[in-house]
């Protein structure tokens, strides 16, 4: 049998979600059965179990997850990735994925991507949803060499990819975090400032020049404003989360439009390849048994974890 976590309802994870036996998938056409070594653990799976991402009650029992990592079990025919054939055996992410949290997960080949020996299950199953947005942000604010960059959120998940891919660009970055952080976001070579009043102030004292583009991921209204304060083009400010202030004029991203999906699919293979040979840092806060991935998820709601929670079956 298979083991499988789904909400049962619509609420707090700690009363919707259950953990169940299934027959274990068979893998179809252009498929694979995966199984899992490690899952991540995302804000978006709390979202969807509360009903905020959707409250279609005719979907109940709802698998929860996007993403995972693990070995392949079985193939379907037409097995075939753009860089050849899957075997069993093989070590691979999958990503976008549907109904990650479970021990044999079945995956549509255009999710599935290789995992380099040198990256280890847990940082794979806790990189590209995270890294693909972050990637998506960096590239929508057009960072360059030369440019001052304020990610707001440093030391978060998304956070710390953005100051790196922003580095990556040639870009000074400063980075707000709480002050337990501010070694950590020295250590990627972002310049840390602590969030909360005097904010602003603190911002225009540590920044070399002008701020010429904000990437936010927290979506708070402090962040916001912030924001608009330093730079003068709203259009310089790309936020995650912000999604309530579109109507000052900042750019929102969620993967929903064709140039977010570009960034986001392009991403990929270059993430994995970093994470691969160390010169893009991720980390692993935790790690949780399936069984508890309500405890997983209360516990990510309510903290603000430096690094990813992830679930190991």
């Amino acid at each position: 049998m298979a083991h499988r976590i789904v909400a049962t309802r619509y609420g707090p994870p700690a009363e919707a979600l259950e953990l169940v036996q299934t027959e274990p998938p068979l893998p179809g056409p252009g498929h694979a059965i995966v199984e899992t070594k490690a899952i991540g653990v995302n804000p978006a799976d709390a979202k969807t179990v509360r009903g905020e991402m959707g409250g279609d009650h005719s979907r109940l029992p709802l698998p929860i997850g996007f993403e995972a990592a693990g070995v392949i079990s079985a193939v379907g025919d037409g097995a075939v990735t753009p860089d050849g054939m899957l075997s069993v055996g093989d070590r691979v992410i999958v990503y976008r994925a549907q109904g990650a949290y479970t021990d044999r997960l079945a995956a549509d080949l255009t999710s599935v991507h290789r995992i380099p020996d040198e990256l280890d299950f847990e940082h794979a199953a806790g990189l590209l949803l995270v890294g693909v947005t972050a990637a998506d942000a960096v590239r929508t604010a057009h960072v360059e060499s030369g440019d001052v960059v304020l990610v707001h959120g440093g030391s978060g998940a998304v956070g710390v990819i953005a100051i790196q891919l922003a580095r990556a660009s040639g870009a000074t970055v400063l980075a707000t975090a709480s002050a337990r952080n501010h070694d950590h976001l020295r250590s990627l070579g972002a310049i840390p400032v602590t969030y909360g009043d005097g904010l602003l102030d603190r911002v225009r004292d540590a920044a070399p020049g002008p701020i010429t583009s904000v990437i936010d991921t927290t979506g708070t209204d402090e962040a916001i404003d912030t924001s608009l304060e330093l730079v003068d083009n709203p259009g310089k400010i790309v936020s995650i989360a912000a999604f309530g202030r579109a109507s000052d004029g900042i750019v929102l991203v969620n993967g929903s439009t064709p140039s977010s999906r570009r960034h986001r699919a392009e991403a990929v293979e270059p993430l994995i390849a970093s994470a691969a040979d160390g010169s893009l840092v991720t980390e692993v806060a935790k790690t949780f048994p399936l069984a508890d991935a309500a405890v997983a998820l209360t516990e990510l709601e309510i903290g603000h974890p430096r690094g990813k929670f992830i679930l190991v079956p």
